[in-house]
């Protein structure tokens, strides 16, 4: 007869801290991208990030969290926790042992409200409220909870072949990365791309602080207790930032003639995009070589790639999240060690290419999955109420013409 579980009040805290960090990356967001776009369109940037934390928040507590991380099958979860009916106090020994199951279930909600959120990157300036708000309820829903529960649910398909993903390089980066893209080719490129869009540097230098920070809580939490393997993730994660900070930078130095703020920010939350799978399974070394792959892979993405294929992946959340986070899976594949996480498995560098093998069908997966179930939602969502605000409404400005407000009080 197994030993009941007992609760951890320092796992607890840790965990409980971690989902309020993870929760500030979704105003960190707003704000991120609020400084990307013209000052007519950041309060609807902003309106949209706050919308995914009221709605998507109820769908979770409704059905989200059952569907993601009750028992079903490979591919999806059941009904036990509709409407958190026995979500409570006591732990759940599927998931985490030593801390409450509310826990659980509060600090994985706040992953499922910034995936969403992070697909609005590719789709500013012309997305229709009334639109955004039904696409992300679907997307939720026959997206994002699947691949959670594939990959992170206790009968998932992909958890049960071997997959490793510590914080979300599969369930939330590559998932939002490839969504973005494809609703951006279904939503059309903007009006006016011959003029500047970015409106607020400093702005978005703030935001992406933000997100830097609480992005600790997002990989050292999901160890799911104050241990060794959260203090490692606490540390693969600052140093793959810094070191895709650099790369970002210095490429752009070699390429250009001149860093940027906007690029070395930009490296930053490449680098947290691409340890976010790995975080919890390499060692520190890994973590700066993982940076500084990603820091240029993702500048030539967004400064090259983009350019010559012309789609409007808007503020590159596919050439941040997407690349990133497939390179994260891979380089998961690639430097993955027992030494850090017993439960984890070797990669690539220490003889197992079974594990390289699985990463890459999870990334792969993910890619196909997404995709196709964001293009069907895209499309019977454009001819059932239309994607896109009329040309009118998207020159005056999404703020005015879908929240009746605006943020300066200056002419614009």
């Amino acid at each position: 007869m197994g030993t009941a579980p007992v609760i951890n009040a320092g796992d607890t805290a840790w965990v409980l801290i971690s989902a309020g960090l993870v929760m500030l990356m979704t105003p960190a967001l707003a704000f991120f991208y609020g400084g990307m776009v013209r000052r007519k369109n950041i309060l609807a940037i902003l309106m949209q990030c706050f919308a995914c934390l009221g709605i998507i928040l109820l769908a979770w507590a409704i059905y989200g969290y059952s569907l993601a991380f009750g028992r079903g099958n490979g591919f999806i979860g059941g009904f036990e926790w509709l409407g958190l009916d026995g979500v409570g106090m006591a732990p759940n020994k599927d998931y985490a042992p030593t801390i409450p199951h509310s826990a659980f279930m509060i600090f994985q909600a706040m992953f499922a409200v910034i995936t969403p959120a992070v697909i609005i990157g590719s789709l500013v300036e012309r997305f229709k409220f009334s639109a955004f708000l039904v696409f992300t309820l679907a997307w939720l829903t026959f997206v994002y909870i699947p691949i959670c529960h594939m990959v992170w649910g206790a009968d998932g398909w992909l958890r049960s072949q071997g997959v490793l993903d510590f914080a979300g390089g599969c369930v939330v980066e590559i998932n939002c990365g490839v969504a973005g893209l494809v609703a951006s080719l279904i939503l059309g490129k903007r009006i006016g791309l011959n003029r500047p869009t970015l409106h607020n540097l400093p702005l978005v230098v703030l935001g992406g602080g933000l997100l830097w920070f609480g992005w600790l809580g997002f990989n050292a939490g999901s160890a799911l207790a104050a241990n060794g393997v959260a203090a490692n993730a606490f540390v693969t994660t600052n140093l793959s930032a810094a070191a895709a900070a650099v790369s970002w930078a210095a490429v752009e130095w070699l390429t250009t003639g001149k860093p940027t703020m906007f690029g070395t920010i930009s490296g930053v939350i490449a680098g947290l995009v691409a340890i976010t799978p790995a975080c919890g399974f390499v060692e520190p070394k890994a973590a700066i070589l993982i940076g500084l792959v990603i820091g240029a892979l993702s500048f030539y993405s967004v400064s090259t790639i983009k350019q010559k294929f012309g789609y409007d992946d808007s503020l590159d959340a596919f050439g941040v999240h997407g690349v990133g986070g497939f390179w994260g899976m891979i380089a998961t594949g690639i430097f993955a060690t027992t030494a850090v996480n017993p439960a984890g498995a070797n990669g690539l560098l220490l003889g197992n290419m079974a594990t390289f093998r699985t990463e890459l069908l999870a990334a792969c997966f993910t890619v196909v999955y997404c995709a196709a179930g964001t293009a069907v939602i895209a499309f019977v969502i454009d001819k059932a109420i239309g994607l896109r605000v009329t040309p009118e409404d998207e020159i005056m400005g999404l703020d005015l013409t879908q929240h009746f407000e605006r943020a300066y009080t200056m002419l614009e």
